[in-house]
């Protein structure tokens, strides 16, 4: 479980790679949240989008989902650079407050059944508002998403 994670909105994939030594800081518009599986989180959100329901899909299910490709090659130092699928980018975008908030749910029940008292404390419908707002700014610009973190 990354400690830092970090979801920003990027030009292209050559800036999104730059952010790896030192995240994306104040140069990119970002989201923070903390101690979730930023891949995992990626997967959850775009299957949900692809067979919307508010139920919990069995754990297979997840892992048998398409995960985000790296945004660049991972090291053995802990560091992992996601990128949000374009397919994912235009859902996040199109969401209605309805969509977040079913979202939010099914994400905090999942995560509350693999991690119980252990998981994040962020509030993860503000995240996934922020993480709204940024993918509507990427399909506005032609931009990306990409997901940081430590």
């Amino acid at each position: 479980m990354a400690h830092d994670i970090v979801i920003f909105l990027a030009p292209d994939d050559e800036s999104a790679a730059a952010t790896r030594r030192r995240g994306p800081g104040q140069a990119f518009e970002s989201v923070t949240c903390h101690f979730i599986e930023p891949d995992s989180a990626i997967a959850e959100w775009d299957m949900y989008f692809e067979e919307l329901s508010a139920e919990i899909p069995p754990i297979e299910q997840l892992l048998g989902w398409s995960w985000p490709e790296w945004g660049i090659s991972p090291l053995n130092d802990g560091v992992e650079v996601f990128a949000l699928p374009p397919r994912l980018i235009r859902a996040l975008a199109d969401a209605t407050s309805t969509d977040l908030e079913e979202l939010a749910d099914r994400w905090t029940a999942r995560l509350r059944s693999a991690h119980g008292d252990e998981m994040t404390d962020d509030d993860l419908l503000a995240v996934l508002r922020g993480v709204s707002r940024l993918a509507a700014s990427a399909v506005n610009t032609g931009g990306g998403l990409y997901s940081w973190s430590f």
